[in-house]
């Protein structure tokens, strides 16, 4: 898949709230109600990259979630990072406390 260049991303940013790029990579931070609820959220972001076969790095710290996404295999960002990202962001949507 092409690799977008910083412009397009910065587009494709706009519509998706709270993400940011960092270190070549598109990062949303999510705080929810416990841990419990964490972990059930990170459990449907883990489904949802399964069937996408797109997979977010993901930092769990008590209630408090960190995913960032990069196409590794591409070498950069690509409309698959901005897809699995639109579908988190419909999960967090009915999940989150704070962001």
């Amino acid at each position: 898949m092409a690799v977008l260049s910083t412009e397009v991303v910065q587009e494709r940013l706009k519509p998706l709230h709270g993400w940011t790029l960092s270190g070549g990579k598109i990062v949303r931070k999510v705080t929810l109600k416990d841990f419990v609820t964490a972990m059930a959220f990170v459990n449907r972001v883990a489904a949802e990259a399964e069937a996408a076969g797109h997979h977010p790095d993901i930092d769990i710290r008590y209630n408090a979630v960190r995913l960032s996404l990069v196409s590794h295999d591409d070498g950069g960002l690509t409309q698959k990072d901005f897809g699995l990202a639109t579908v988190i962001e419909g999960l967090i949507a009915s999940n989150v406390t704070s962001v």
